[in-house]
C-alpha cells in the first residue's frame, strides 16, 4: 500500500488558513483522495480537552513552559492516534497548525528558545515529519485588521499586540530558516493563493 501524506498549514492568526484548508480538502476529495482533516491543539478526545485548558481565558497565569508541554502532549496523542495510522493506510492528512507553530509561539514569541521547543516536540512526533508545509504570510498590520473583526478572543489571542508582533516576526524567521517550508503570499485573492498551493502540491503527488 502506498504511504499517504501529511500536509500542514502554518501562519499567524488571520492569514486565511481555514479557507485554504477547505479549498484543498475539496480539491483532493474531488480527485478521489481519502482526506482526513485535523487541527492543533486538539484533533482527538484527549487533545480537545488539552485545547480547552490552553485556550481558556481563566488560565491567564499559565507558565510558558507549561503551555509548550501541553501543546506537545496534544501533538503526541494526535500523531499516535490519528496521523500515523491514516498515513500508513494511504490517506492524506491535512492539519491546521503543527510543530512549527510551537517553534514560533513558544520558542520565539514566548522566548523559550527554538532548540528547547524542537527537543520537546521531537519526542512528541516520534520520528514523524510533515511531507508538505504551507506557510501563509501576511503583514502584521493586515493581521491586526483581520483579528479586529473577531467577536471573541481566546487566551492566546488575548496575549497582547507585542506578543503577536513577535509571532509575526517568528514566522518570518522560520520561513527563511527551514528549507522545507513553502512560503505563500496570503495577501492575494484566496483563489490565487489556492492555485499557488496546488502547483506545489501537484509536484508532490506526481
Amino acid at each position: 500500500m502506498k504511504r499517504g501524506l501529511l500536509i500542514t498549514f502554518e501562519g499567524p492568526d488571520g492569514s486565511g488558513k481555514s479557507t485554504q484548508v477547505e479549498l484543498l480538502k475539496k480539491y483532493l476529495k474531488d480527485r478521489g483522495y481519502e482526506v482526513i482533516f485535523t487541527r492543533e491543539p486538539g484533533g482527538t478526545f484527549i487533545g480537545e480537552k488539552i485545547r480547552n485548558i490552553i485556550l481558556d481565558n481563566k488560565n491567564a497565569d499559565m507558565n510558558a513552559m507549561c503551555e509548550a508541554l501541553l501543546y506537545a502532549a496534544s501533538r503526541a496523542q494526535l500523531v499516535s492516534e490519528i496521523v500515523k495510522p491514516a498515513i500508513n493506510a494511504g490517506k492524506i492528512v491535512i492539519c491546521d497548525r503543527f510543530v512549527h507553530s510551537s517553534i514560533v509561539y513558544q520558542g520565539i514569541a514566548r522566548n523559550l528558545g527554538i532548540e528547547r521547543i524542537k527537543g520537546i516536540n521531537d519526542a512528541a512526533l516520534d520520528g514523524l515529519e510533515a511531507d508538505l508545509i504551507f506557510m501563509l504570510n501576511i503583514s502584521f498590520e493586515e493581521g491586526l485588521k483581520r483579528k479586529a473583526l473577531q467577536k471573541e478572543f481566546d487566551r492566546l489571542e488575548n496575549s497582547g499586540d507585542e506578543f503577536h508582533k513577535n509571532v509575526f516576526l517568528g514566522y518570518e524567521v522560520i520561513g527563511k530558516t527551514y528549507s522545507n517550508i513553502n512560503n505563500i503570499d496570503a495577501s492575494k485573492d484566496e483563489h490565487l493563493i489556492h492555485e499557488d498551493i496546488i502547483k506545489i502540491l501537484q509536484s508532490k503527488l506526481n
